[in-house]
Parts: structure tokens; sequence; C-alpha cells
């Protein structure tokens, strides 16, 4: 089933044990086979799908965590024949679990199915994927070297930020945090304007929770990272989730596209991903929204 909504605004397998003995993350971010290089200029084409948040749970509310695994099946088989270059999560790949063991256990299981990818993954992190898990144990899960960074791929720079910090800089992990307190500290912000001052390359930025409003869902210091998207005079977008909705807005020549949850619905008839093709030449942006997932011609 392909139905659009109309737009109104890594692969090793690890055991557990393994796993848990295991921790440190690089200081580069880079998901299994994503090569920092160019590789050819031309039309950017990107799988997003956001908040899954898969469990070994029931039903809660609107929040049908068993069936995202079967809603993620669907969103792989239409990347892998989509002749993409890269899949991108954008955070909340599995919810909380009551120990380590339970929370691995989910990320185990919905890991295997984006192991099915013909192209490679970025997992971006959210606040439900560290919730009992660390950080590091949450990377080494997914064979990911570092939870921000940057890569260029087809004359595009993609930036990935990790907002999972408390105010006081403090990394989420071991159930220390609440979810509306979230932070991008100065040293990930100084990295930031950094990594856009080496260049001029168009650039799009992905990040769990979202940069554009204030309040629950925003990060404490947004107005200081929007200043310095905009001062680089290169981001043209910036596609986030968390919010579990359809929204885009425009701020200072800078869109904000929010990307719908997965989680929220039963499936077969709900579920919610998207490709995005993004011309690094003209900057022309267009999401091809699957369910509930809205489209935007940009």
């Amino acid at each position: 089933m392909h139905k659009h909504v109309e737009n109104k605004a890594m692969n090793t397998r690890m055991t557990r044990r393994h796993f848990l003995k295991t921790s440190g993350a690089s200081s580069l971010v880079m998901a299994t086979g994503v090569q920092a290089g160019e590789g050819a200029i031309g039309n950017l084409r990107l799988g997003l799908i956001s908040d899954i948040h898969y469990a070994d749970l029931n039903t809660a509310g609107s929040r049908h965590y068993r069936d995202s695994l079967s809603k993620v099946k669907e969103a792989i088989a239409r990347f892998n024949a989509s002749d993409l270059d890269m899949v991108i999560c954008l955070g909340d790949l599995i919810d909380a679990g009551k120990s380590v063991e339970e929370e691995y256990s989910h990320l185990e299981t919905v890991y295997e199915e984006f192991k099915q990818l013909k192209v490679p993954c970025q997992f971006v992190l959210g606040n439900h994927c560290i919730y009992t898990l660390t950080k590091e144990e949450f990377l080494r899960g997914v064979n990911q070297q570092s939870s921000y960074g940057s890569l260029n791929l087809k004359g595009v720079r993609l930036v990935f930020l990790d907002a999972c910090h408390r105010k006081d800089g403090v990394s989420y992990g071991r159930k220390n945090y609440q979810w509306t307190d979230t932070e991008i500290p100065e040293k990930q912000r100084n990295w930031l304007k950094q990594t856009l001052a080496k260049d001029a390359k168009p650039t799009l930025v992905f990040v769990h929770q979202r940069l554009d409003v204030e309040g629950n869902y925003g990060i404490h210091s947004a107005p200081a990272v929007r200043e310095i998207l905009e001062d680089s005079g290169q981001v043209a977008a910036v596609f986030q989730g968390h919010n579990h909705v359809n929204e885009h807005k425009t701020i200072k020549g800078v869109h904000y596209l929010t990307i719908n949850a997965v989680i929220e619905g039963p499936a077969p008839e709900n579920n919610a991903f998207s490709i995005l093709k993004y011309s690094p030449s003209s900057q022309a942006l267009r999401v091809e929204g699957f369910y509930n997932q809205a489209n935007y011609s940009l």
C-alpha cells in the first residue's frame, strides 16, 4: 500500500555478553559502509524513517510497539527497491526496556531488519534509544562509531547532531534524564560551526529533537544552533523527528521538516517513511511520503 498524506504546512551480529562488555565511541560518525569521500556529484536520494519505538510490549494508546517490526520490513523493502544512496533513521529506533538486557533485546531484534538494507544506514540518537542503555552500548549495537559528525555524499554535506544531553551537558543513559531536558552542548556547537566553515557545500542536517520550537519538544540551545546554520549560508534543510507529526517551517531561509512516526497506529494500514530527493545544483528538495508521512516539494 502506498498512501500519501497531503502536505499541510551494519552488519556484525554481537552476542549480548560481548555487547555488554564493550563500550566507547570514536570521534567519527560513520555508519557501517559509509565513507567520507565525495562520490559522484548528482541528485541525492535518501530514505528517511523516524520514531520506530520497537519493543516487545503491549499496545499503549496509539503506540503499537510490536507492529513496528512489520512496518520496518515494509519500509526497508521499499528502500531497497528505490535506488537510494543511504538511509537515515531519525531517532527512537527502540523503546525503553526495564533492564539493559531487555532494551538490548529490542535493539537486536529491530536491527536485524536494518541489516537487510542494500545501502548504508545512519542512526541518529533519540531519547528512547538510550533510556536504559548508554550511548556507547547503543552505538555498538548498531555498529556505528559515534553519535554526531558529518560526511560528504554526492556533493552534499550531511550533518548528524546528538541532542541527547541534559542541560548540564551530561549524556543520557541509565535512566538519568527527563525527555523534556534536551541539549546540544557547547563543544558540539563549536564542532558544528567549524565543520560548516571548512568549505562551501550544500548541507542537510539531521537531528532527533526539534530545532524549530521551544518548550517540551525543543532543544534548549536551539536558537544558538539555528544561528550557526543561518550564518553559514549553506544549510538547505533540517530533518527532525521526536514529535510524531508532519510539520514544515522556514526560519531565515532554512527549512525545518518534522518527520512523522512509524509507531503511531496499527499495522498494516498505518506506517510512515519517505524518500528524500535533493539536487545540490538547483537546491530543489522533494520528500515523497508513504502512508502517514506528508509530501513536500521545496
